[in-house]
This record gives C-alpha cells, sequence and structure tokens, in this order.
C-alpha cells in the first residue's frame, strides 16, 4: 500500500450484467439460491482483483453482495416489516417505496460478516467496510412503532455498534459509516446525530469513517443539487462536531462540487477522505485534473492525512467507465505523491 496518499473508493462499483441489472439502484437479482451466494462472491472477488490492477490501496467489497447500501442491512434486522410499506420522502428529495418498523429493532445475527470474512481473505491490503449510519437509516423507514427519529436513531447506533465489532473481528481494518442525511437534516445533527454516530463507533480498534455525500449521481440528487447556489456550505454545520468526535476520517465530495475546499480546515488532524472523482458526470476525469483536486486541498489538510477518493458511490455507472475512473484516481493520486517526495528531499 502506498503509505502517502493511499487511494480508496467510497462504497459501491457496477455488479456484474450477469448478477444483477446494470446502471440501476436497488437492482433486482438475477440469479437464486445457491447460485446467488456464488455469483456474489465471483463479483466480489472481481471487484477486488479490478481495484487492485487499477491502484487502489484500500480495498473494499464495492457493495457487491448487497442490492442497497442501507436497505440491505435492515432487511436483516427484527422488527421492520418489508411487506408493509409506505412512501417516504428520502433526505427531502425524492419519494420511495420503503418498509415499516412494526416493533423493537433487533439483529439477531451479524449481516455482513461473512462476506467481509471473504473480502478478507481475497487481499493482504487494508480493506475497508462500510456501513449505513443511524441517521441515514431512520429516513429510508417508514417509523409505525417509536414515532421518534432521535429513538429509533439510538437502537440503530448499537445494532451498528454490534454490527462493527463483529466485522472488526472478522479482519475488516477500516469502518465506514455513510450519513448522507448529514448534509440536509442540519437541527438533528447538531442535537443527537453525531451523538448517535459516536455511538456506533464506540470502542472500535478498527479505524473509522464518516462519509458524507450528496448522493449517488441520479436524477433527484442531481436537480437538487443544482438549487444549492454557488457555494455548498452544508459541511459548516457537520464538521466543526466531527472535528472534536472519536470518528478518525471525514469523507466528503469535492471534485466538480461547490463544496469551498477551505471548509476542509473545520476538521484539521481529522483524516480526510477526499473525493477527486465525480460519480454524477460520464467524462473520465484526467489524471493531471486529480492531482489539481489533491493540490489545492492540501492546503487544508497534511499529506499524512489525505485519502484520495471517489465523491460517492458508483453503482449506477457501467463498468467500463468505474474502472477507468479508479484507473484515473490511482494515476493522479502518484502525480502528486511524486511530487510530495521530491518537495521533501
Amino acid at each position: 500500500m502506498s503509505a502517502l496518499l493511499p487511494t480508496s473508493i467510497v462504497g459501491s462499483l457496477p455488479k456484474p450484467t450477469w448478477l444483477a441489472e446494470p446502471e440501476t439502484l436497488w437492482a433486482p437479482w438475477k440469479l437464486e439460491g445457491d447460485a446467488l451466494v456464488e455469483g456474489k462472491q465471483d463479483a466480489l472477488r472481481i471487484a477486488v482483483h479490478e481495484q487492485r490492477t487499477r491502484g487502489i490501496d484500500i480495498v473494499s467489497d464495492g457493495e457487491q453482495t448487497r442490492q442497497h447500501f442501507v436497505t440491505t442491512f435492515i432487511e436483516h434486522l427484527s422488527g421492520v416489516d418489508f411487506e408493509q410499506r409506505e412512501t417516504v420522502r428520502i433526505r427531502d428529495r425524492y419519494d420511495a417505496s420503503v418498509p415499516t418498523v412494526v416493533g423493537a429493532v433487533g439483529r439477531e445475527k451479524a449481516v455482513f460478516v461473512d462476506d467481509a470474512r471473504f473480502l478478507r481473505q481475497q487481499t493482504d491490503q487494508p480493506i475497508k467496510w462500510a456501513l449505513p449510519g443511524p441517521m441515514t437509516m431512520i429516513d429510508t423507514l417508514y417509523d409505525r412503532h417509536y414515532k421518534s427519529r432521535e429513538k429509533l436513531a439510538w437502537e440503530f447506533a448499537t445494532i451498528l455498534n454490534q454490527e462493527a465489532r463483529d466485522l472488526e473481528a472478522a479482519g475488516v481494518d477500516i469502518i465506514q459509516f455513510d450519513e448522507p442525511a448529514f448534509n440536509v437534516f442540519h437541527d438533528e445533527v447538531q442535537d443527537w446525530g453525531v451523538a448517535a454516530l459516536e455511538r456506533a463507533a464506540e470502542g472500535l480498534r478498527a479505524e473509522t469513517v464518516v462519509h458524507i455525500c450528496y448522493g449517488y449521481g441520479i436524477k433527484a440528487n442531481t436537480d437538487w443539487k443544482a438549487t444549492l447556489g454557488a457555494e455548498w456550505r452544508q459541511y459548516e454545520t457537520s464538521f466543526p462536531m466531527l472535528q472534536r468526535s472519536i470518528i478518525d476520517t471525514v469523507s466528503l465530495e469535492s471534485h466538480h462540487s461547490h463544496v469551498p475546499m477551505d471548509l476542509i480546515e473545520l476538521i484539521r488532524g481529522k483524516k480526510v477522505m477526499l473525493g477527486a472523482i465525480d460519480v454524477a458526470n460520464d467524462e473520465v476525469e484526467t489524471p493531471e485534473e486529480v492531482a489539481d483536486t489533491l493540490r489545492r486541498a492540501l492546503r487544508f489538510v497534511d499529506a499524512d492525512k489525505l485519502i484520495p477518493s471517489t465523491n460517492c458511490g458508483m453503482a449506477p455507472f457501467n463498468r467500463d467507465l468505474s474502472l477507468a475512473k479508479l484507473s484515473a484516481l490511482s494515476a493522479g493520486a502518484e502525480i502528486v505523491r511524486e511530487e510530495l517526495v521530491v518537495a521533501a528531499v
């Protein structure tokens, strides 16, 4: 692994077309039974191979074994009924049919541990596993039981902590919590959101990441971004609290966004996983474009704390496009890496 500027992806990679419908979120599986189990493992093995051959240093599963970054975790919990569905507004942006919380939520057994153990067997590089954060989980459900977003978030935080501890025991080096909801519900972030996130990460020896983005490159998200004006300052709410939190790394969207780069100063001292690849654009970045984004960030984060990454997951892309973007990410990081080595001589 590159000691300086280790590269990583945020979450998803496109699944093989034989496993799931391409370029689709919540894509249904094309296999079932034992064939599905085998197909998921094959896809995970391919995802690891593709990351390694394209110079990605911190390897993840590319979310090959799950349909969706939030609901796949939730469907393994008790107290949630997937037959009783309601239409809710997700992150105040788009309507989706979601399951209903009908009783006390609980985790009867580990959800992702077998998959994580399989990932661990595929590589000796550091591995990262993503879990949904408590606030993003409650925003992807209809709650008929607790009738309190905060109460339900705390319940999920405890469950996530159990899962994270099991993932750590399975050999996961870095555990990432996805909290795109932090960019929308600013009052809740301050009142209990960061505290619930810390509860999810409590007692872990593995490194922890919180990923806060502006969403996948789907129309509902790009339309919302178009309303945010010339400067996107949503991170100003959460960053000062995250800087004081137990979370090790903050992952943010940057390339082609309107996020002012100087907001990174608000998390000085934390590791920064910087989105240097746009996931809402079909054009492949040049290595020099990636390098430029990283250079601008280095004014606000020390080089030994910068992790070049993608803005968000790439599930909606075709595979060739996503892999070309991975190559651009690692090539751009290498340019800056060499510059830093020369400057240090």
